[in-house]
């Protein structure tokens, strides 16, 4: 598959205010692509995109859950850029909660985000991927897209089916000049975990007690797992593990479907109980 080129074609990113999403802003704006970026934190996406110099940086905020707002997002970016050669879905947080603790809006709001965003902006921008004589998109799932753990029932959800819908569409774009992959994190450093949401029925310290044990799990810098994102896209991956963590559960997964939770439920004991003081 021919690989992409980034200099002077236009990549739309989403949740590119921090984390992931920011430093895959930073290697592309220094390869010279044009850039569309994405994000609901207006005073942190100006931050980023005042960083980035020497190529051509549109921003726009969105709250991604608002359809119509995304589609009309997705006309500026026609008027801006006309068509779009990459999109790299990295907009997402997490909660914490088991089912019992969770109300239905909470989960509600986390498969949203995760979800019906990713599946809202792909499908706002898909004619203006059309329209570029090659593209490819990335949307950004999870190592538990792969694995459920205990106490993160709605985030490995919003993944599981995230995962789901990248695989169908790469099926349903087969034979066009769009091209379809996604990757799997594990292990990265951002701030998900530890500025993500959680049951108003857990005792924030419990809460933070649980997501820093998480945290401490975290090996990867964002600016690695960035390059591995850009090269991902570049080369038009279907499938990119990101992190010693997801490769070994990938393998895990593979070797134990119905009983991976017995060799993960001890390293991730104290990351995923929220019950015990």
């Amino acid at each position: 598959m021919q690989p992409l080129e980034f200099a002077g074609s236009t990549t739309v990113i989403t949740g590119a205010a921090s984390g992931m999403g920011a430093a895959v802003a930073r290697l592309l704006a220094a390869e010279g692509a044009y850039l569309a970026l994405i994000d609901h934190n207006a005073d942190a996406l100006a931050a980023v995109a005042a960083e980035l110099t020497g190529t051509t940086v549109t921003t726009h905020i969105v709250d991604l859950r608002d359809d119509r707002a995304v589609f009309a997002v997705a006309a500026e970016i026609a008027a801006a850029h006309g068509q779009v050669n990459a999109l790299i879905t990295c907009a997402g947080s997490s909660m914490l909660g088991t089912l019992d603790q969770l109300t239905m809006e909470e989960m509600r709001w986390l498969i949203d985000v995760n979800l019906w965003g990713t599946v809202s902006i792909t499908k706002a921008l898909l004619p203006l991927l059309r329209a570029a004589p090659m593209a490819h998109i990335t949307h950004l799932a999870s190592v538990y897209a792969l694995a459920a753990p205990a106490g993160r029932i709605p985030y490995a959800m919003s993944k599981f089916a995230v995962r789901g819908f990248s695989e169908a569409l790469r099926h349903e774009l087969e034979g066009t000049s769009i091209s379809v992959g996604a990757v799997y994190p594990a292990g990265v450093r951002t701030g998900i975990i530890l500025h993500g949401r959680y049951a108003a029925a857990i005792d924030p310290a419990i809460a933070a007690r649980a997501a820093a044990a998480q945290a401490a799990m975290y090996h990867t810098e964002p600016a690695d797992a960035a390059a591995l994102i850009v090269r991902a896209t570049r080369r038009r991956h279907v499938r990119t593990m990101i992190g010693r963590e997801a490769r070994l559960i990938d393998l895990l997964v593979r070797l134990a479907p119905t009983r991976y939770w017995a060799a993960m439920r001890r390293p991730l004991r104290e990351a995923t109980d929220t019950t015990t003081p």
